[in-house]
């Protein structure tokens, strides 16, 4: 193996282990703040419990998410230097800001946030969650706006003097049509995380402490409040999870057009189709070098409506797409268009192609099915959410059972997988460019690193995020089998409502 393919490895495997704990981060930290602000209006100490409870959770996983990303921006120095060197005009500035205004904001309003209880006045103090809740977003604004530079490289051009591209229109950059449709479509795929994390520790809690009785049958007063606090949790996790799943649905819709129109070819090798077609696999079996398909299951005229927003319209495959002159090669949109970065440094790419022989597909395989299980994934989770409102109806109760304890570990991990394969297939189908039209990824990595030093570097961060992992886990856990903590006791606001308790004793 090269430098390039380890530092590729490396890249893949710190990200994607990084990418777990932002969703849990950009979600937990709002919905802390709604449980708190819910708490703040009602004083019911339920919700001032599963504040604490899930802001706990929240503070876990936010730690050992600014751990593991800060490693990411030491390698675009490390193993991408060219890469760096060429677009750092422009990947930087949006890198900056999520530094400077992004990752400021949330270290400090945290900060103020965690030892804030009972310092702060109750408003101010809520005031600090929203503030951290409304960075985490900002820091994702602004990690995507430079990724979606990445697949559509706008408000650049190309200055020959200095071989590199210079940022040209910083309002173009955050306008990008694939900016707006991944934003769109990534937060509330982070809330659909979230919800099920939320719905799923709630729902086992529940078991435990009901054990399949109804709670009009639970005779002692503590159980009957605690009883009624995780199921009040488990609806609202359980909604978070259903409502956020239609936006991510509804929005991948939107992100799939911006998808077709920067990049042809990956909307051609998600759906592994070789030849113009309008029709949309529901299942293909190709050759195993994804050179061409075996058998398909399809359904006609489906892939047009998805794709262009008309049923029937076709997209241009894999075979067309990739069967061009080199010597005339350009890089183009669905319409025949370029960026003005893609255009001014045409004549160069056409020499690099020529010279590399870049093949100028992505890896089918690996597109076609991160596709299709990202989809998946998402259903099942959404599915989970019905189930678990429909298990709650008519004051009904789930029963301890080991299996269910599986099963409501798998729920979280279901969308939060669903999130890493989206990712693994966005970044996997740009392939081969890491600047879609402009760069090829063989030429942003470091022309000085050896393959050497860089397997050294894999193997240390492998070995260092194992023991994270081990470490998170276990934090995790022994936080959630605490359960609900002591909190003092406020004045109560008996609202009638079907969870209300009917008395409460400490």
């Amino acid at each position: 193996m090269n430098a390039e393919l380890i530092a590729r490895w490396q890249f893949g495997i710190t990200t994607i282990y990084h990418f777990l704990f932002v969703p849990i981060t950009i979600s937990l930290s709002m919905l802390v703040a709604v449980l708190q602000t819910i708490w703040l209006k009602t004083k019911n100490d339920r919700y001032l419990k599963l504040t604490k409870f899930y802001g706990n959770l929240f503070l876990i996983n936010f730690a050992l998410g600014v751990v593991t990303g800060i490693v990411q921006e030491f390698q675009f120095g490390m193993n991408w230097s060219e890469y760096s060197r060429f677009v750092g005009d422009i990947f930087g500035a949006p890198l900056a800001l999520e530094a400077l205004i992004a990752f400021f904001m949330e270290s400090t309003f945290v900060g103020l946030w965690i030892f804030g209880w009972g310092r702060l006045p109750e408003k101010i103090h809520l005031a600090t969650i929203y503030l951290t809740a409304i960075a985490t977003m900002l820091s994702a604004v602004f990690i995507l706006a430079a990724n979606s530079f990445m697949q559509n490289p706008v408000g650049a051009t190309y200055n020959p003097q200095t071989h590199r591209a210079e940022l040209t229109d910083f309002g173009a950059v955050l306008t990008n049509p694939v900016f707006k449709a991944t934003v769109m479509h990534q937060i509330p795929a982070c809330f659909l995380v979230g919800g099920a994390l939320i719905a799923s520790i709630a729902f086992w809690q529940l078991s435990k402490v009901a054990n399949g009785r109804r709670t009009t049958a639970i005779t002692d007063a503590a159980e009957v409040e605690e009883a009624r606090t995780w199921r009040w949790a488990t609806k609202f996790g359980a909604w978070v999870l259903i409502i956020s799943g239609a936006l991510t649905a509804l929005s991948g819709d939107t992100m799939g057009k911006a998808m077709v129109d920067a990049q042809p070819m990956k909307m051609a090798s998600a759906e592994a189709a070789y030849e113009t077609t309008s029709d949309f696999s529901i299942l293909t079996i190709g050759k195993l070098d994804g050179s061409a398909p075996i058998f398909t299951i399809k359904v006609p005229g489906m892939l047009g409506f998805l794709s262009n927003g008309k049923w029937g319209s076709t997209i241009e495959g894999i075979n067309e797409l990739k069967d061009v002159d080199l010597k005339n090669y350009a890089y183009e949109n669905k319409y025949g268009k370029q960026t003005p970065l893609q255009s001014s440094y045409q004549e160069v790419l056409r020499d690099h192609i020529a010279k590399d022989g870049i093949e100028l597909t992505p890896i089918i395989p690996v597109t076609y099915w991160a596709f299709r299980i990202m989809i998946t994934l998402g259903i099942i989770a959404i599915l989970a959410g019905v189930v678990m409102l429909v298990w709650l109806a008519k004051d009904r109760n789930p029963k301890r059972m080991r299996w269910l304890s599986a099963v409501l570990i798998l729920i979280p991990l279901s969308p939060l997988f669903a999130n890493s394969f989206g990712w693994l297939f966005t970044e996997m189908g740009r392939q081969p460019w890491i600047v879609a039209g402009v760069l090829p990824t063989t030429e942003g990595v470091s022309p000085g690193v050896s393959a050497a030093s860089v397997l050294t570097s894999v193997i240390v961060y492998t070995l260092i995020y194992g023991i994270l992992a081990i470490v998170e886990v276990g934090l995790f856990f022994k936080a959630v089998r605490k359960g609900l903590p002591d909190v003092a006791p406020t004045a109560h606001d008996h609202d009638e409502d079907e969870d209300a308790p009917l008395s409460f004793a400490y």
